[in-house]
């Protein structure tokens, strides 16, 4: 057996020899036959191509098959790319959306405090709401304006659609704002068109109540308030919000002022009113010409002993 085994190796070997050798010498012909510049090579050339590349289509199925695949995962890759980017473009028009409508609020707010309706003796400092640093009152804003800009305690203060509060402290670039809402804010209020006065009350939430009515009766939901100015606390006729019954059957303001977007907040320059602190001469009636002649002694005569 291990005789046969010897045998065919040797047969083998010069067999393998000799196909490898007729493998290469067919390659170097076809190399040549590829590499001559002859008209005759050049049309056994063609000939060749034409009887074989027809016939061969089969072998190039897959060759085929797979450029095709290549170039659709290029075009795949192509995509995902592009979609990664219009993403990204979307996230940014999405960021630019929302500066928009901020832009877009804080221009409402503005033109709407242009557009309010004050006194003409009232001037005003308008000034951005900051986030409120903390204090003992709970509903309360803090503004960029202080004692530089003029800023005095107990002014007050609106947004472009009504009172918010009044100024409760003051520093030198900022000042702390006491709300409506606020469980110490009180201020005198008139009711129209009854003209009835009251005092509206903080209690921290949205609808305060009005207290101290003297005839309850003449007030109706959807009735106006605005400040009396009694007391010197705000100039009177700013306007304050309209009459609800609340859940409690209280008479309550829905507040003009939109307090969930307070941007901006307008600071009203109030002047306190001239003080009489003494009291002034009388004045007597004027006396008719008739009654001052009347009471005017006559002259006596010369001749009167």
């Amino acid at each position: 057996m291990a005789r046969d085994r010897n045998t065919e190796a040797e047969f083998k070997r010069p067999l393998r020899r000799v196909l490898v050798s007729a493998l290469i010498f067919l390659l170097a012909v076809i190399f040549l036959i590829w590499r001559i510049d002859s008209p005759r090579v050049e049309r056994f050339r063609a000939a060749v191509i034409d009887r074989v590349v027809p016939n061969m289509e089969w072998a190039l199925v897959p060759v085929t098959k797979f450029m095709d695949m290549v170039d659709g995962f290029q075009s795949y890759a192509a995509l995902y790319d592009q979609n990664q980017e219009l993403r990204r473009e979307l996230q940014q028009m999405k960021a630019w959306k929302e500066a928009a409508v901020q832009l877009e609020q804080q221009n409402a707010k503005l033109l709407a405090q242009n557009q309010v309706r004050l006194d003409p003796k009232l001037t005003s400092v308008s000034g951005v709401v900051l986030a409120d640093a903390g204090s003992p009152f709970r509903q309360s804003v803090l503004l960029n304006v202080g004692s530089r800009d003029g800023i005095v305690d107990g002014w007050a203060t609106m947004d472009g659609l009504g009172l918010v509060g009044r100024i409760s402290g003051v520093g030198q670039t900022t000042a702390r704002v006491i709300l409506l809402t606020d469980a110490s804010s009180r201020i005198p209020v008139v009711i129209q068109p009854s003209g009835q006065k009251a005092m509206l009350v903080g209690d921290n939430s949205h609808s305060p109540p009005v207290e101290f009515l003297e005839a309850p009766e003449q007030v109706r939901p959807g009735d106006r308030v605005i400040s009396s100015g009694d007391g010197g606390v705000f100039p009177a006729g700013l306007l304050v919000g309209q009459v609800t019954l609340g859940t409690d059957q209280r008479l309550r303001v829905a507040l003009a002022a939109d307090y969930e977007r307070l941007n901006f907040l307008r600071v009203l320059r109030s002047h306190p009113a001239e003080q009489i602190t003494e009291a002034g001469r009388l004045i007597p009636p004027p006396i008719a010409p008739d009654t001052e002649a009347a009471e005017t002694p006559a002259p006596a005569e010369a001749g009167d002993g």
